[in-house]
């Protein structure tokens, strides 16, 4: 079966994860002139200052969205393995096995 008990929504958190993700990436970076849109200039043709960079957050913020990262893949994790218990794929020997394999993982892959 592979779970289902959740409709397989554990995977919107990891997508959730992943966006967040993008924006740390982006923080602080300058947009390639193909990333502007036509209302990012002003009448004289000068970017908006508000609108040359993909996003502007302060380190500490970022640092916050980056343990929101943290929890949200460990929230993904429990969440599937809790899915394959209650759907019937996992025993609880396994539910246990799989997640701190998949927990510990998440650790190493820092």
């Amino acid at each position: 079966m592979s779970g289902g008990h959740f409709d397989y929504d554990q995977y919107r958190i990891g997508h959730i994860a992943d966006e967040i993700e993008d924006v740390i990436r982006k923080n602080k970076v300058e947009k390639a002139k193909d990333e502007l849109e036509r209302w990012d200039y002003d009448e004289d043709g000068n970017v908006y200052e508000d609108c040359k960079y993909h996003y502007w957050y302060e380190d500490k913020t970022i640092e916050r969205f980056k343990e929101a990262v943290k929890v949200l893949r460990q929230a993904e994790v429990y969440a599937q393995r809790i899915d394959w218990l209650l759907s019937g794929d996992d025993g609880e020997e396994s539910f246990h096995r799989r997640l701190e394999e998949e927990l510990k993982k998440l650790e190493e892959d820092k």
